[in-house]
């Protein structure tokens, strides 16, 4: 696979004994609606979204080569719960959760997503890496706060974080179910800043989800922050996007220790 097909975080705090990157939907074998979008095959990540199994183990070889390890793929659920990495593996049963973390060289944390706001980790010292999955649902549970909180109990320090492709403030229409979520979430009235009422449609509004993880992070002493401009549902030639498409695949971000 081609490292033209890469996302290589801009990510200045980035300590240099970490690694990490993200994929587009480019440089891989699936067809369909799981192709690269411009006719050619797709890096589709995702087992559970209705591709060809032969195609996905296919795709996570190639992705394989740019790894120093196995990804330690999770089970996605929208929720708040962080795993250990090291502790998911080919002979362990799945783990459920939407975050990881380690202190293992080696060990790849990783997260699927196809609109929902990938964010990775990193401790300042370079001894501790984490990723976490925060689709609305996830965010406004605390998602990226108990992330921290694992990291600093495996005994981070400062943490630096970047987020990767997700769906922008210009694209991602939401109810005001998700608006309450986040004024709860985020109670004094700050989550109000990251929603925009919808021109025209009466009760809608466009969120801002990286403002919205920013805001989160804040909260937890996370203010070290980079990412958070490439936009899933816009980009159809880079990336997959699930409120786009319907039918789509999975992008992946990932990030270890060397």
């Amino acid at each position: 696979m081609a490292r033209s097909a890469l996302v290589l975080p801009d990510w200045p705090d980035l300590p240099a004994s970490v690694g990490a990157l993200a994929t587009s939907r480019a440089g891989g074998v699936s067809t369909g609606p799981y192709g690269d979008g411009k006719g050619g095959g797709g890096l589709n990540l995702g087992l559970h979204v209705g591709d060809q199994l032969e195609a996905v183990r296919a795709n996570r070889a190639r992705l394989q080569e740019w790894l120093p390890g196995r990804p330690a793929w999770i089970a996605q659920v929208h929720g708040p719960d962080v795993v250990d990495a090291a502790t998911v593996g080919p002979e362990q049963p799945v783990r459920t959760g939407d975050a990881s973390v380690t202190t293992r060289a080696g060990t790849v944390c990783a997260i699927l997503t196809a609109d929902c706001l990938p964010v990775l980790f990193a401790g300042l010292d370079g001894k501790v890496v984490g990723a976490a999955h925060a689709g609305w649902r996830g965010l406004a549970a605390g998602v990226l706060g108990a992330t921290v909180a694992a990291m600093r109990a495996a005994g981070a320090g400062e943490i630096t974080a970047w987020m990767g492709p997700a769906i922008g403030p210009s694209a991602f229409e939401v109810g005001p179910d998700v608006l309450a979520a986040f004024e709860a979430a985020l109670p004094g009235g700050a989550a109000q800043a990251a929603f925009r009422p919808y021109p025209g449609r009466p009760d809608k509004y466009l969120a801002d989800m990286f403002l919205l993880a920013r805001l989160m992070l804040a909260r937890d002493g996370v203010i070290r922050v980079a990412g958070g401009t490439l936009c899933t549902a816009s980009a159809p030639e880079r990336f997959y996007s699930y409120r786009r498409d319907g039918v789509t695949g999975r992008q992946a971000s990932l990030i270890w220790l060397k």
